[in-house]
């Protein structure tokens, strides 16, 4: 026998095909990206927190596009270990073009989004109605805003919009709050970094969130115009200090105005509920988000929201250092932490865990959890986790079957999702510390059917962020929220995934969009995008 055969049937033996499989299509896809964090070995809490991604269409071609976020060398004394020898072509962000089967194009530099300093993280949304989509990126020193020109390029509109988050932001979410049909900006900041402060013991390697003041969260009015103004004093957002990493914006209790969780770091999370009056109430603690499984505050990282049981609500997701939160609804705007008895907590707490995607990544009408995972403090790399969905709120270890990908053991960090090939299965892309990403393609058998659905606002929101998606398929409906945020510091493609199993067609799609307009489609066939329009 071949040695090269004998390898392949070797490898087929230690990673048998299960229900669900990845493979690393990094190298065919053309996509080089190596993330930095400006120094030579890992010093800080700035370098250690990571970069993040999003997908997002910024030709309009009907592909999702990929910007990577990246850290940079910073000015003298910000890095405890700097680089002997600077790079030749500054670490930058990049912004990849999907040119179709499989391959992607490095546009960054004609595109004009590479960004100058130390960046974190990325969403996109239409913030003027104008039917492309623009770019935020955060990071340390200030948030940049890209408007789309809608020739391929982007234009610096930070200060003619009006934005000055400064201090270091971290993950954020577009929302439209007050239900005018321009999304607004809640911007994240971690916390009040200073290089020259280095106390702490050997073993912690750098001083940790505690060891700096907390930071308040900036909200911003999108006034309609371009422009946006500052009201989080006004809101009541300011009155709250945190320590964020990521944040989603999604409607929590019902009543069709988006709340905001905020992930805090060794700090207490936070729920900003909207009181339709241009305020918000934090109300974590009483709602049962705030803290861990022990009432402790742990390594809160990316916040996800999903209809776990098929029951019309929405379940909490939040990756962290320990045991991960899966927090289910157990009442008016109450939640429950069900993480150990869904087969999750034992398994998932000897990793670190950073970005989470939450799909149905077999459309066999359950949803997953695929978890990235990587040293906190230390560069220690780690392999990845993959809970297969198994109904009854519960979940299948499913890692060692779900191809060698899982197996390569990195120091990840933030991850986003999208079907860039559009064959209806979710794939991912992953960002690792001080090392190259990957892109992991799913190639998981194509036994069962799905739908994918594309939002247009009119009266809403041209992306109709906000928006309630109701799909029911052989009697059974599962619900989805139109988000712009979510994960650990990033951003999934735009266009809402329901996994149908073995249902051809979906015999209703209802759409509630955030104007308060409700559209109901009948006899949807599977296996397909759709493009909804509010009427």
């Amino acid at each position: 026998m071949k040695p090269w055969i004998l390898g392949v049937l070797l490898a087929a033996a230690e990673h048998p095909a299960g229900p669900i499989r990845f493979e690393d299509a990094t190298a065919p896809s053309g996509i080089q990206f190596t993330q930095t964090f400006g120094a030579e070995r890992l010093g800080s809490l700035l370098e250690s927190t990571g970069t993040g991604c999003a997908w997002l269409d910024y030709n309009h071609d009907g592909l999702p596009d990929l910007y990577v976020v990246n850290g940079r060398p910073l000015e003298k004394g910000m890095h405890p270990y700097p680089l002997r020898k600077p790079p030749a072509v500054p670490a930058h962000n990049h912004l990849y073009r999907n040119d179709g089967h499989g391959k992607f194009t490095d546009v960054t530099e004609q595109a004009g989004v590479a960004g100058e300093g130390f960046g974190t993280a990325a969403i996109a949304a239409d913030y003027d109605n104008d039917g492309r989509v623009d770019l935020l990126v955060t990071g340390y020193g200030r948030a940049t805003l890209y408007r789309n020109k809608g020739d391929g390029t982007f234009e610096d509109v930070t200060a003619k919009a009006g934005l000055k988050a400064g201090g270091w932001s971290i993950g954020s979410a577009w929302l439209d709050y007050d239900r005018d049909g321009c999304v607004d900006l809640f911007v994240g900041r971690y916390v009040k970094f200073d290089p020259n402060y280095r106390a702490y013991y050997a073993a912690d390697n750098y001083p940790g969130p505690l060891d700096y003041e907390g930071e308040t969260n900036v909200l911003y009015r999108n006034n309609c115009d371009g422009t946006f103004s500052d009201v989080s004093q006004k809101s009541g957002i300011a009155a709250f200090t945190g320590r964020a990493m990521g944040v989603t914006a999604a409607d929590f209790d019902g009543d069709g105005c988006p709340d905001i969780y905020v992930a805090n770091d060794k700090t207490e999370s936070f729920l900003f509920l909207n009181q339709k009056n241009g305020t918000f109430k934090e109300v974590a603690g009483a709602a049962g988000v705030a803290y861990g499984q022990s009432g402790e505050n742990t390594s809160a990282m990316g916040p996800v929201l999903f209809d776990l049981q098929h029951d019309g609500r929405m379940t909490l997701w939040v990756s962290d250092s320990k045991y991960n939160r899966l927090l289910d609804p157990a009442g008016p705007l109450r939640f429950k932490d069900i993480t150990e008895s869904a087969g999750i907590s034992q398994l998932a707490a000897q990793y670190t865990s950073w970005g989470t995607g939450v799909y149905d990544f077999d459309n066999d009408g359950w949803d997953d959890i695929l978890i990235i995972h990587g040293g906190l403090i230390h560069m220690v790399p780690q392999e990845h986790s993959l809970f297969r969905g198994v109904g009854g709120g519960r979940f299948a270890d499913v890692s060692s079957s779900a191809g060698p990908i899982l197996d390569v053991k990195t120091v990840g960090r933030g991850a986003c999702f999208a079907d860039y090939d559009n064959d209806g299965r979710v794939d991912a892309f992953v960002v690792n510390l001080g090392g190259p990403g990957s892109l992991w393609h799913n190639v998981s058998p194509a036994s069962n059917h799905w739908l994918t659905i594309k939002l247009t606002g009119t009266r809403s929101n041209r992306d109709g962020i906000g928006a309630k998606v109701e799909v029911i398929s052989g009697g059974v409906q599962r619900l989805s929220q139109r988000v712009a945020g979510s994960g650990y510091l990033s951003q999934d493609d735009g266009r809402l995934h329901f996994g149908l199993g073995g249902a051809a067609k979906a015999e209703q799609v209802i759409v509630t969009w955030p104007s308060g307009a409700r559209q109901t489609l009948q006899n949807i066939s599977a296996d397909r995008e759709i493009e909804v329009r509010e009427k």
